[in-house]
């Protein structure tokens, strides 16, 4: 296995590809929303490359080594000599039909011999938590990692690559096969809860309207004060974490709006009745820790000479850690060492277990992190 990193820029990204020194058989593109050269960039790849599978999507910032950027392009050229691949996309054209375009990308990609799903999905019309659905109900024990594309903090169009295609409304998925692949993920956040836990008796879709029969936002704000309003930062550093039953292991949701005049909350994802609840917080040194956790996690499960690293990361962490950014991709390098090259995006969700073994899960506010090698 055979990786080479390389950040682009607008001005100079024709002149930084021809450093690629071999020909490689997978490109990783995660690509700034005011990279405004990407078409021509996957114009010029597929030229150079013809053979190539190009994967990827916007984001709300750039992991290229322990740096992170905006207005630019991680580019991850990749060659495996051993592992087999296949590059499959699926459309969506809105959330209802997320559980439907993860069983048709689980059939698609599904083998006696895959060993794993790398996948990234438009942000804004995909349920992540459906999709994952859909894709377990057809591959259980398959291993899935990735994330939803990004739109900085703006929210309001992402795109998705697959080769010649960039598109919203669309999910790709690149299937890794044979037994010559190495590969380990772990997903941690950092995040701890707080308060009791609260039974959701009112939701529709990913809008919540009731906690143990009280108005959502009422409950929300007797915990955080009424300084908490749609246009403020606070809901974000103080999302909830749910789980459908009492058995699972929590996931986070973040508040991504607030609305007084229903009193409810509105969420990244789906937040079933039923499910319960409980709110939580962080701070700097905690969600740091988390990344640490994350990346420990995750080279426990695999040897030492891994090739590449690929970093998950959440835009509602990119914003709580502000001008501190760049130290939970450098606690990450500091764990697996320095061979690996590292690339990843800040997404808006996560997708991959919280440990090898574990059932694949949507997530928000996590490091999620891929490590592969080669035999």
């Amino acid at each position: 296995m055979i990786v080479k990193q390389l950040s682009l820029k607008e001005t100079t990204w024709h002149n930084s590809i021809q450093n690629i020194d071999f020909v490689p058989n997978i490109v990783l593109l995660f690509v700034s929303p005011l990279f405004n050269a990407k078409t021509d960039l996957v114009y010029q790849l597929l030229k150079m490359y013809p053979e190539v599978k190009l994967i990827g999507c916007s984001t709300a910032g750039e992991i290229s080594g322990i740096t992170v950027t905006d207005e630019t392009v991680s580019l991850t050229a990749i060659q495996f000599e051993k592992v087999q691949h296949k590059l499959e996309t699926v459309e969506v054209k809105n959330r209802d039909q997320s559980f439907d375009a993860g069983v048709g990308l689980a059939q698609k990609l599904k083998s006696q011999d895959l060993r794993h799903i790398l996948l990234f999905s438009d942000g804004l019309n995909v349920n992540g938590a459906d999709l994952v659905s859909g894709l377990r109900s057809v591959l259980p024990d398959t291993g899935i990692t990735g994330g939803l594309a990004g739109d900085g903090l703006n929210f309001k169009e992402t795109f998705v690559i697959s080769n010649s295609l960039i598109s919203d409304g669309i999910v790709v998925g690149l299937g890794l096969y044979g037994d010559d692949l190495r590969i380990s993920y772990s997903s941690k956040s950092g995040w701890d809860g707080f308060g009791i836990e609260r039974l959701v008796t009112k939701s529709e879709n990913n809008v919540l309207y009731e906690l143990d029969g009280l108005p959502a936002l009422q409950v929300y704000k007797s915990f955080l004060g009424d300084n908490v309003t749609s246009l403020s930062s606070l809901a974000l550093r103080f999302p909830l974490s749910i789980r459908i039953n009492k058995t699972e292991e929590p996931v986070v949701r973040t508040v991504l709006d607030l609305d007084e005049e229903q009193q409810s909350l509105t969420f990244t994802d789906r937040i079933p009745e039923g499910a319960f609840v409980r709110l939580m917080n962080s701070n700097v040194n905690r969600l740091i820790d988390g990344a640490k956790d994350s990346a420990k996690e995750a080279t426990n499960a695999i040897n030492k000479n891994a090739e590449l690293a690929i970093l998950v990361s959440c835009a509602g962490r990119r914003l709580m850690l502000k001008q501190l950014v760049e130290e939970e991709v450098e606690v990450v390098r500091d764990i697996i060492g320095e061979k690996p090259e590292i690339t990843g995006l800040y997404s808006y969700g996560e997708i991959g277990p919280f440990r090898e073994f574990a059932p694949c899960q949507f997530h928000n506010q996590t490091m999620t992190i891929t490590i592969l090698s080669e035999c």
